[in-house]
């Protein structure tokens, strides 16, 4: 009856989604505040039915109601509560009601917003509930994670979710990836409505600064959860292998880092409008690209959903018909948007232009290198590979110059900047990073000189980021009493920009030096046998069986010397076996220090020549790893941070300036 029931609610979301586009666009065009309050009701009870659907499925998936077709190819009554809940999302039917679910939860939030003056409100629900519309269309047509199985084909258990999917990282993974992907469908809609309007400033970008912040944070959050599920779970000893499906959420947050810099450049100096516009189309565009590269079936990946392709075909159809309208509008009204102000090539203004162009251009080269051995395939079935040695190439030359500009930037004025006065007060900074290169290059090694530049880069943003915001306090040249009331009264957005850059340069340090001076090795031990790496001695000591919920394990015990003699720790990978579905899962054990790990992986049992049997170790030894992940998790909290700071937030401080930004939206 439940099942009945969510069924029953998806169907009429997606009535509430046509009806919240009709009433939305025809109080737009009439200008009667009930027909566009009624669409906002629309957008609210869209997603309380789409939420109803997805409680229906949830509650199918705990209750392990194998008369469902998803539970009964995506779950097990063995299997642990919380992957029960997170298989309801683990299928390509479940992905996408929880796309569709956060996707109306936007536009909830949007309708129910007192901010937002009435003509680009309207127009922005009306886009909404179009996106609503196809999306929920394909779910209840093409993809009903619902479906009943006849009562005589119906399992008495089920096939189990993939074992490599059953993790507390991945579980979280997808509910953060969505709310980042589509987070950016406000700002989608609210470009879109722009256009409309034919009326992109300052006070339409800020309007989306908080829409595109939040997308962005989440985004950053659920894509470092992947990287490090993919770290340590699948036993690889990396993470981040330019994966198709990597790219896919990579893309759209690189677009959407430039558009937070562009819509940051509109709201100041009234420049860039166009361009931001765009970016704002795009970055939404990318998402949707992204659900169809991982749904469609062209690739071929663990991160990936093996689907029918007819059902790729319908999602390559919504992106044709949703970015194609966005693109077509644009295309119309781009000659009629003239930015505002000018700026002389060295401004805060060209800072960020240039930010936005090196990042467009890193967005193309992924896109290009993800999207070519497609092409090629389809054009004439010729298998060709694009492999990380591309992406790493490409990719660094052009992220490293505009992380050589990023700490100049905020210290740029607008319009007409002083850069002898701002490369004044980064000098520390500068040494800072000259001295980070001459340690690597002493202590580490004298002959990897690149690799010491990517040290020196990090170095070099981290002191960047924090001259800029001692500057804001006039750190060293006002009393300690001043510098302490001017930190307490500096917004939280400022303090944000200072975290989210600081974390890129984190994660620079590590991804230079891990990159570098990564460690691997692979020998068959028996027990009491020893395997070197890196300095550190690995000891195979016993193996033993262990009995999990939903799966049978022997695990191995390795004993892990520091180069001193001293222990680092007793490692215990192992290799479980699921029954369920017959599959072989090497379980990692990671030995960490302050800033690395030791990473050691346990291979298949062999027989060995005196009767006994050798076990295939292999370990890799990953310096600065943490920092990675440490970087991006402090981006992140920048985003977060910023977005908590009101004046952001509600984009307008006062009432008097909101009934400014009213008037001419609502005129139009």
């Amino acid at each position: 009856m439940i099942d009945e029931l969510g069924q029953f609610a998806l169907a009429l979301a997606l009535v509430l989604s046509i009806a919240q586009v009709a009433l939305s666009a025809a109080g737009r065009l009439r200008r009667d505040a009930a027909l566009a309050g009624a669409g906002e009701g629309a957008a609210m009870a869209t997603f309380a039915a789409v939420a109803l659907g997805f409680f229906a499925l949830i509650h199918a998936f705990v209750t392990s109601d194998f008369s469902v077709m998803n539970v009964a190819e995506n779950s097990h009554t063995a299997k642990p509560l919380l992957y029960k809940i997170a298989g309801a999302w683990g299928s390509h039917e479940g992905s996408i009601l929880l796309w569709c679910l956060i996707l109306t939860g936007y536009g909830a939030v949007m309708a129910a917003s007192r901010r937002l003056p009435f003509g680009l409100k309207a127009s922005a629900v009306a886009t909404q509930g179009a996106l609503g519309a196809l999306f929920i269309g394909y779910m209840v047509f093409a993809s009903d994670p619902l479906q009943r199985i006849g009562l005589l084909q119906m399992p008495v258990e089920g096939n189990s979710l993939n074992p490599l999917l059953q993790d507390p990282a991945l579980a979280a993974h997808p509910p953060f990836l969505y709310a980042g992907y589509v987070g950016f469908s406000v700002v989608f809609s609210l470009s879109v409505a722009a256009l409309i309007a034919g009326r992109v400033d300052p006070a339409w970008a800020r309007w989306i600064r908080p829409w595109t912040l939040a997308a962005w944070s989440l985004l950053t959050i659920g894509i470092t959860l992947g990287s490090f599920w993919a770290y340590y779970e699948l036993g690889w000893g990396g993470w981040w292998a330019w994966d198709p499906v990597e790219n896919a959420s990579f893309m759209p947050w690189l677009l959407g880092t430039a558009l937070l810099h562009s819509a940051a450049v509109t709201e100041k100096r009234g420049a860039l409008a166009s361009w931001t516009a765009l970016l704002g189309i795009g970055a939404f565009t990318l998402s949707m690209m992204g659900a169809f590269l991982v749904r469609s079936g062209v690739l071929t990946s663990v991160h990936a959903f093996a689907i029918d392709p007819k059902r790729g075909l319908l999602l390559l159809v919504i992106l044709g018909v949703a970015a194609g309208a966005a693109l077509a509008l644009y295309a119309w009204r781009a000659p009629t948007l003239k930015d505002e102000a000018a700026f002389t090539p060295i401004s805060r203004e060209a800072s960020l232009f240039l930010n936005n162009v090196l990042f467009a251009a890193a967005t193309a080269v992924v896109l290009i290198g993800t999207l070519l051995p497609l092409i090629r395939a389809a054009i004439d079935g010729t298998p060709i590979s694009v492999g990380p040695p591309y992406f790493n190439l490409t990719f660094t030359a052009l992220v490293a110059p505009a992380l050589i500009v990023l700490p100049a930037g905020p210290l740029l004025a607008w319009k007409r900047g002083d850069l002898p006065g701002v490369l004044q007060r980064l000098w520390v900074a500068a040494l800072i990073a000259l001295g980070a290169a001459i340690a690597t290059l002493a202590l580490v090694s004298p002959t990897n000189a690149l690799a010491a530049c990517g040290v020196a880069l990090g170095a070099w943003v981290i002191a960047g980021a924090l001259a800029e915001a001692a500057e804001r306090v006039k750190l060293f040249r006002a009393p300690w009493a001043e510098v302490g009331r001017r930190a307490a009264g500096l917004p939280r957005g400022a303090w944000g920009m200072t975290l989210a850059h600081a974390g890129i340069g984190v994660f620079a340090l590590g991804a230079a030096f891990q990159g570098a001076w990564r460690a691997e090795g692979a020998e068959a031990l028996s027990f009491g046998q020893t395997m070197h790496l890196a300095g550190y001695t690995l000891r195979l000591d016993q193996a033993g069986s262990l009995f999990g919920p939903n799966f049978e394990a022997e695990r191995l015990l390795v004993h892990v010397s520091r180069p001193d003699g001293t222990t680092l720790c007793e490692a215990a990978p192992e290799r479980r076996m699921y029954a369920a579905g017959g599959q072989v899962v090497s379980g990692v054990a990671i030995c960490p220090t302050l800033l690395d790990d030791m990473y050691v992986v346990s291979g298949e049992r062999r027989a060995a020549a005196n009767g006994g049997s050798t076990f295939l170790i292999r370990a890799y030894w990953n310096p600065w790893v943490r920092l990675i992940f440490a970087g991006p998790l402090l981006m992140a909290l920048g985003g977060l941070l910023s977005l908590s700071d009101r004046r952001l937030r509600f984009a307008l401080t006062s009432r008097v300036g909101i009934a400014r930004a009213r008037q001419p939206a609502a005129a139009k």
